[in-house]
């Protein structure tokens, strides 16, 4: 079976909002608008970045929802201005088996998203739209190596490929495009 693990697109970053309640800017509006799924069936993250992103790349078919493709749980924190949020991602990679800053462990993370890639897969091709960090992780499990940083997608609004039975990625990460 094949999985096409997206990423939603960017979003309008709004410190004063709840980061699940941000939507996509223009610029992902445009980038998620620009890919079709190439499946029938596509599932989303409950978030509104990942809703948007996956109701533009079903062009109108029917989209799922399923809060286990959710982004690993910061509450904790919340908002971080970038600097401090890149290095608590840096912490939260390196030490995959401890809760940094009271974030979801990683290898916490990684078994939800790999039991739910799982799940969804089992029911045949699909689309999946998701988030970067827990893409991160899936692809560390397809590949059999370490949680780490090195497995991040080069953007929002990225797609890997992977093949469900054999479990291994059938393609890297891969930008979805702008419109030309």
């Amino acid at each position: 079976m094949t999985v096409w693990f997206v990423t939603h697109a960017e979003p309008v970053v709004d410190p004063a909002a709840p980061i699940e309640s941000w939507g996509l800017s223009p610029v992902g509006r445009a980038r998620a608008g620009a890919w079709r799924a190439p499946a029938s069936r596509v599932v989303t993250s409950t978030e509104r970045k990942a809703v948007e992103t996956a109701e533009l790349v079903a062009g109108g078919r029917p989209v799922e929802q399923d809060p286990t493709l959710g982004e690993i749980d910061r509450s904790a924190t919340g908002y971080l201005p970038f600097e401090e949020f890149d290095a608590v991602v840096d912490a939260f990679f390196a030490r995959p088996s401890e809760s940094v800053r009271g974030w979801e462990r990683a290898v916490d993370a990684q078994e939800r998203i790999v039991t739910a890639v799982r799940s969804h897969a089992a029911a045949g091709d699909v689309v999946l739209v998701s988030h970067g960090a827990v893409g991160a992780l899936l692809l560390a499990s397809l590949s059999g190596g370490p949680i780490s940083r090195a497995a991040e997608q080069p953007g929002m609004g990225s797609v890997l490929t992977l093949d469900s039975v054999s479990w291994r990625a059938t393609s890297g990460w891969q930008r979805l495009p702008l419109p030309t």
